[in-house]
């Protein structure tokens, strides 16, 4: 039989079902926030607005749930802005299920950590991300791959590299992504989720 939750209310045990829903709303979300990202020059071509969503998530349900939907939804919403928007090289979905599903685990390592914990989880996890797009960029820009421009020195393909650095830019949404565990964390409760 399940602990009941904070406060003393039961709750019922989460079914596969109510997992597979979140998965299929929650990668639904991250998608089109990905999508409606806003544009950027090459290298960069975009910030997209899924930040709050999947670090929430990563605080409101277990990992794998939230790992599923965090990449199935990234590499969706970038395969998207790749195909049809020409924003990027074909490896970028591949490269948004590697830097955004270790963010997840790294922000459900710290939720029953306390909310000092977590903003910090965050915190990291939105410097995991942007390293996890930098160093790869800097490889594939010197080493000329994945249809990347090839720069002649490591010096050259490191500037070029560091745009990933705007990744950082994450940073602000961090308070939305507070509010939303806040406020979203009696239902998840509800569905089984503490």
């Amino acid at each position: 039989m399940p602990e009941p939750p904070e406060g003393g209310q039961s709750t019922k045990p989460r079914s596969v079902s109510v997992s597979i829903a979140v998965v299929a709303v929650f990668s639904s979300l991250i998608a089109v926030g990905t999508i409606l990202s806003i544009p950027l020059p090459p290298p960069l071509y975009e910030i997209t607005w899924s930040p709050p969503i999947y670090l929430a998530l990563g605080a409101l349900v277990d990992v794998p749930t939230a790992f599923t939907a965090t990449a199935l939804g990234s590499f969706l919403g970038e395969a998207f802005n790749v195909s049809f928007r020409g924003a990027g090289s074909p490896i970028y979905p591949f490269g948004m299920i590697w830097a955004r599903g270790p963010e997840v685990l790294i922000v459900a390592w710290a939720k029953r950590k306390g909310r000092r914990a977590l903003t910090l989880a965050m915190v990291g996890a939105t410097v995991f991300e942007t390293l996890a797009f930098f160093f790869p960029d800097w490889a594939f820009y010197y080493f000329g791959l994945f249809q990347y421009q090839a720069y002649p020195t490591l010096a050259s393909s490191f500037w070029i590299a560091a745009f990933d650095f705007a990744t950082l830019a994450d940073l602000a949404f961090i308070p939305v992504a507070l509010l939303l565990i806040k406020s979203a964390k009696p239902a998840f409760a509800r569905l089984g989720y503490r």
